[in-house]
């Protein structure tokens, strides 16, 4: 039987869509799958009383400079696109209620990949409607239902039961991925997945 990495995740993090793009490749050689878990990683920070590495860096003499070259690293060994957003921090919560809204439909793929690539890749202000509108259509997603599905109440409570969740199952930060009940934290965490998984 496939083994399943849960992958925790928030659009607003760049080591989630770092780790995002590594980490397909690995799921492929090693066969297994991954399912994608959407998080308010606010919500998160809250109820775990973690920040986010900008503020938990910021006042440490170059700490937050080697961390941002260490991004950089990661970012060339994995060939990938990245461009640290111009309007970072961005506010994710309807990007984040449409990723709920999308899981398990046929575009939902599509859906993550349109998002992250408009933060990370082409620097987009995803927390403006119009503009995550404009994005959606582009990629021939289904706009105006995403839209109206991200003000649904059945929606952000399915995103406020899913964070819950998360922290109850010990997520404390994104990404957070999980091998059955062990948790693996971090776009560097994907290094530490690939020995367990080649050894099974």
């Amino acid at each position: 039987m496939s083994k399943t990495l849960d992958f925790y995740y928030d659009f607003g993090s760049p080591n989630a869509y770092l780790a995002h793009q590594a980490l397909p490749p690995l799921a492929r050689r090693l066969g297994v799958s991954i399912a994608y878990k959407p998080i308010l990683l606010g919500g998160v920070f809250k109820a775990t009383g973690n920040r986010s590495p900008m503020e938990a860096f910021g006042g440490i003499r170059h700490k937050l400079a080697y961390y941002q070259r260490e991004t950089q690293r990661f970012a060339r060994r994995h060939e990938i696109k990245f461009y640290m957003n111009p309007h970072f921090p961005i506010n994710t919560l309807s990007l984040m209620r449409g990723a709920m809204h999308a899981q398990g439909k046929p575009w939902e793929g599509d859906y993550i990949n349109a998002v992250f690539d408009a933060i990370w890749v082409h620097g987009q202000k995803m927390d403006d409607p119009s503009v995550i509108t404009d994005v959606l259509r582009e990629r021939n997603l289904p706009a105006r239902e995403v839209m109206e599905a991200v003000q649904s109440a059945e929606v952000k409570q399915a995103l406020l039961k899913a964070t819950e969740a998360a922290v109850e199952r010990g997520v404390f930060g994104a990404p957070m991925i999980f091998l059955g009940d062990e948790p693996y934290f971090g776009k560097e965490a994907i290094y530490e997945l690939e020995v367990e998984l080649s050894d099974a």
